[in-house]
């Protein structure tokens, strides 16, 4: 099966790394997928959940990170993502973010809104 390297970092280390069949990130100008073959591309990455459907030594299986901001850039079957700030799902404390998201509408803060939604929906699942 064809496979893509796929390397996610955030301004502060290294999230993920690892052999992929599929990636699906949000970009300005809405979801994309890329698989192996895919065309080259740069694009801005908007808050939101990826999804790494995984192969190789890890077996198959599917990785859920939050990212806020940042860039993708994909060609000979290499892609990066290169995040503001990215958070694996299983890294994320859900009652706490479920806080952070009632906090955030009490004080109208679109942003800090977006940004616990976007955590509470990498881990739930919920696109």
């Amino acid at each position: 099966m064809a496979e893509l390297h796929v390397e996610l970092v955030a301004a502060d280390r290294q999230v993920w790394s690892g052999e992929a069949s599929l990636v699906v990130a949000r970009t300005s100008s809405g979801d994309i997928g890329v698989m192996p073959g895919h065309q080259p591309l740069l694009g801005v990455l908007q808050s939101g959940p990826v999804t790494i459907r995984t192969t190789g030594e890890s077996g198959d299986g599917t990785v859920v990170a939050a990212v806020h901001g940042g860039f993708i850039s994909f060609a000979d079957d290499k892609l990066s993502l290169l995040a503001e700030i990215a958070e694996l799902s299983d890294e994320i404390d859900v009652q706490r973010a479920e806080r952070a998201l009632e906090r955030a509408k009490s004080d109208a803060d679109a942003a800090a809104e977006r940004r616990a939604d976007v955590r509470l929906r990498s881990v739930t699942g919920v696109h």
